[in-house]
């Protein structure tokens, strides 16, 4: 029997310690305060029995649970983040726990009018009489990966205190920095030791996932010309109205906001604009690789036509992959993901195989050497004030960790 009180506490200990990361810095960790919870973990990790802990200078930390039956298993691993996303604050966290939630509307914050509703997430209708936790509305929670790291240092700590559970050499790997694309890029996959790892990184209770979108970043540079306004007549060029031409002339039907399931996007995520000059940010995603590259084209045709029909204002794109579609290197061995389905569905979960509309850490790994598909961590409305995660999908997360390494064992008899 997991016990529930101490799991809830070391969550919560976890997400009251500000981990956001930050995109404009240089260094790894991208940020300082991602020590304190990087050192923290290794130290628990010592103190629940774990072996061959480390943390390297970038802040990565590893350990290894022995395997406990005398035949050979293939180490198994599994991996999280622990960063925050810079797109809300993720300083002074005051974590609210609903009990037994009735399915009506949640005041995360009276004083401000904030509210969880389920008329709006309607997801929240899956985790009636559950344990939810928030925020007070002013915060992330950070169960995104807060939730998958708990997840997998309880698991660790249940099978140490139950050795009747049999299982091989299980792997555990926790990244500072993949909020902002950079999770996998100091990760040593060698060191690391496992032959196929499960990135606990998902959302809703049974999501397992083993596609992932293409992704690229597309950063647009309109250039114009600035004189005083009162003498404009013929000479000024205003960068942002031709800027604003550049977005009108993508597809308005191909936006994150009008897209679902396998459909892929461009995403205006960021405008910096002066008259001299405006800076455009986009990101690109498809889960299909021809339609992804066709997207890239579109852009660069676009600015080609767009300097071509313009005397006044010049265009520049500089356009970078950012990490591939993980299904054609999960594919050919596809008995990882067997084997987590196989697991849920011992526990009476529904299994949820779909892709992912995002990335994980295990885009990256599966293209390093290490097949990673991705799990459910349990939260919702990840990277803003409405996110929450049930207590009971935490729980069932680590059942799940604990069920992989029993089943993979038994393969291996």
């Amino acid at each position: 029997m997991l016990n529930k009180q101490h799991i809830l506490e070391r969550f919560l200990r976890y997400v009251t310690i500000d981990t956001e990361s930050d995109p404009n810095s240089n260094t790894t960790p991208s940020t300082d305060k991602q020590w304190v919870l990087a050192k923290q973990l290794a130290e628990e990790l010592e103190q629940i029995g774990m072996t061959e802990v480390s943390i390297d200078e970038n802040a990565y930390v590893m350990a290894t649970l022995p395997s406990n039956v005398d035949h050979d298993v293939p180490a198994v691993g599994f991996i999280s983040h622990f960063d925050t996303s810079p797109d809300f604050t993720a300083a002074n966290v005051k974590p609210q726990i609903i009990e037994n939630y009735d399915g009506k509307d949640i005041y995360l914050n009276r004083e401000k009018n904030i509210v969880l509703s389920p008329s709006y997430f309607e997801d929240l209708l899956l985790y009636k009489g559950q344990t939810l936790i928030t925020t007070d509305g002013t915060t992330l929670l950070g169960a995104d990966d807060k939730a998958g790291v708990c997840e997998i240092v309880s698991a660790m700590e249940y099978l140490i205190q139950h050795p009747e559970i049999k299982h091989g050499p299980i792997k555990v790997g926790f990244t500072p920095d993949e909020e902002i694309g950079r999770g996998a890029h100091k990760f040593d996959v060698q060191k690391f030791g496992a032959q196929w790892a499960y990135t606990m990184d998902g959302s809703q209770i049974g999501e397992l996932e083993y596609e992932n979108f293409n992704a690229a970043s597309a950063v647009i540079t309109i250039k114009g010309k600035i004189v005083h306004p009162g003498y404009a007549k013929g000479k000024m060029v205003n960068s942002m109205y031709y800027a604003q031409q550049f977005i009108e002339a993508l597809p308005k039907d191909e936006t994150p906001e009008t897209t679902e399931g396998y459909e892929g996007f461009y995403h205006l995520h960021s405008i910096e604009g002066k008259v001299e000059q405006t800076v455009l940010k986009y990101i690109i995603r498809d889960h299909d690789l021809i339609r992804f590259n066709d997207r890239k084209t579109t852009i660069q045709s676009l600015v080609k036509k767009m300097n071509n029909n313009s005397d006044k204002a010049t265009f520049e794109a500089v356009v970078t992959d950012q990490y591939f579609n993980m299904k054609d290197k999960v594919t050919p061995v596809m008995y990882i993901v067997d084997i987590a389905q196989e697991a849920m569905t011992a526990l009476g979960i529904t299994p949820l195989i779909k892709p992912i509309r995002g990335g994980t850490d295990g885009s990256q790994l599966s293209y390093m050497g290490l097949p990673c598909p991705n799990i459910f961590a349990g939260g919702h409305n990840f990277h803003g004030r409405y996110e929450y995660v049930p207590l009971e999908s935490i729980l069932s997360a680590i059942r799940v960790i604990c069920k992989i390494v029993e089943l993979t064992q038994k393969r291996y008899q």
